[in-house]
C-alpha cells in the first residue's frame, strides 16, 4: 500500500490572530481528531496572552528562548526544554529581547 501522502493544514508562515497576541506567526502542521501540532515563531516582545483550555499542551522550545507561566507560576523557557500546560491552566508564552522558536502539541480528549 503506498503512503499517504498530503499537504499540512498551514504550511506558510501567519501571523497569529488570537486577540491580544503579537510578534508571533505560525504553521498548523498536523489536525487530528485529538491532537494538533503547530509551529510558532516570537519575535522579541511577542506575545500569546493568558487563556486557558480544558486539554493539555506539551510546548517544546526548540530556538532561543523566552518565558512561560502555568496557574499564575512563570519559568524560563530555553531551546532543548519543554513545559506541559495543565488542562484548565491558565497558560501563557512570551519574549522579552530574544526571539524563540516553539513546538506546539495540543492533546484533545477523544469523545
Amino acid at each position: 500500500m503506498a503512503p499517504e501522502i498530503g499537504p499540512v493544514p498551514r504550511p506558510e508562515w501567519t501571523p497569529l490572530s488570537a486577540p491580544g497576541t503579537s510578534n508571533v506567526e505560525g504553521k498548523v502542521l498536523l489536525v487530528l481528531d485529538n491532537l494538533t501540532v503547530a509551529i510558532l515563531r516570537f519575535a522579541p516582545d511577542g506575545h500569546i496572552p493568558e487563556v486557558s483550555a480544558p486539554y493539555p499542551t506539551d510546548v517544546i522550545c526548540l530556538k532561543g528562548g523566552g518565558f512561560t507561566s502555568v496557574a499564575g507560576e512563570e519559568g524560563e523557557l530555553r531551546a532543548g526544554y519543554s513545559v506541559r500546560w495543565r488542562a484548565d491552566a491558565s497558560r501563557r508564552l512570551w519574549t522579552e529581547t530574544e526571539t524563540m522558536t516553539v513546538l506546539m502539541v495540543e492533546h484533545f480528549r477523544q469523545r
